[in-house]
């Protein structure tokens, strides 16, 4: 009598095939149109945001040095995400590596905890600028305001690795199959035999720590700033519905990669002077038409 099927059985895999879309079958490769067409979208508008920020010294304060790096933050989603995804969707390439795995889980939470944390440096800038604007320069500085950054970045550094690391420690004895197309934590996660009380735990923490504390700082400092300025302040929220599994999948990634389409114009084309030097950069490109006179 051999053991070798039971060895297989406990053996823990090294290897991950994702199954999103899968169910769309042949119908799978049109995912691909909307996925490429937010790909160009957010290269180019971010990639603009970025140079008109970087080579005009005037915009070179902290609200615009805050704006360029939330588009750095946009554009490297789709960059990290979206030629994997098109590979998977158009070429059946759906195998990861558990390494390749963690890595890809790593930057995508950590992304998205700078997201937050951004808009979040991005809400102190316009309390300080409009509150008490004759110590905004002060505050603003570049050494007061890395007391800002340091320590909100160290802290989505340690918590994502923590989440990373106990992900890592794990043993997938159950199946090697995500359900996603990324490697989204708890997707991974749920593929591990054992207790993962700790997993969902930390992940649980990171969610407060992070998104929920800038959550209540973001809000708290508008508030602040519409009994400042009798002006009015917008919370986003997330609206639950039952979906097929592509629709799920479909909405988990929009909602990753829209934000990158968006807030170009959200953040940089409603910006005044951004806008002004967007016009001047995309002006020569524009095709002049010349009138001939009689």
């Amino acid at each position: 009598m051999t053991m070798e099927p039971l060895k297989d059985n406990i053996s823990s895999h090294k290897y991950f095939i994702f199954s999103g879309f899968s169910e769309l079958g042949t119908l799978k490769s049109f995912i691909s149109i909307p996925f490429l067409i937010l790909f160009v979208v957010s290269l180019f508008a971010n990639s603009l945001l970025i140079y008109v920020v970087v080579s005009q010294r005037s915009l070179h304060s902290p609200m615009y040095i805050l704006i360029a790096c939330m588009a750095f933050v946009d554009m490297s989603l789709p960059l990290l995400l979206i030629p994997n995804l098109l590979l998977n969707v158009l070429f059946n390439w759906r195998g990861i590596a558990l390494s390749g795995c963690l890595v890809q889980m790593f930057f995508v939470h950590f992304l998205g905890t700078c997201q937050s944390t951004l808009l979040l440096w991005m809400a102190l800038d316009r309390y300080f600028a409009i509150c008490i604007p004759l110590c905004y320069h002060e505050y603003m500085s570049l050494h007061r305001f890395l007391k800002f950054v340091i320590p909100l970045l160290i802290r989505n550094v340690i918590m994502i690795l923590m989440v990373v690391v106990l992900a890592g420690s794990l043993s997938y004895c159950f199946k090697n199959v995500i359900n996603h197309c990324i490697c989204e934590h708890m997707a991974v996660v749920e593929l591990a035999c054992g207790s993962t009380n700790i997993n969902s735990l930390v992940g649980l923490m990171t969610v407060f720590l992070v998104t929920v504390f800038d959550f209540f700082c973001i809000t708290t400092s508008y508030i602040i700033i519409f009994c400042s300025v009798l002006r009015s302040a917008f919370l986003s929220y997330r609206i639950r519905t039952s979906l097929p599994a592509a629709g799920r999948l479909s909405v988990s990634i929009m909602y990753l990669f829209l934000p990158s389409c968006f807030n170009p114009i959200i953040y940089g084309i409603r910006t005044t002077e951004i806008r002004q030097h967007i016009w001047r950069t995309l002006s020569p490109c524009w095709p002049v038409q010349t009138v001939n006179c009689c």
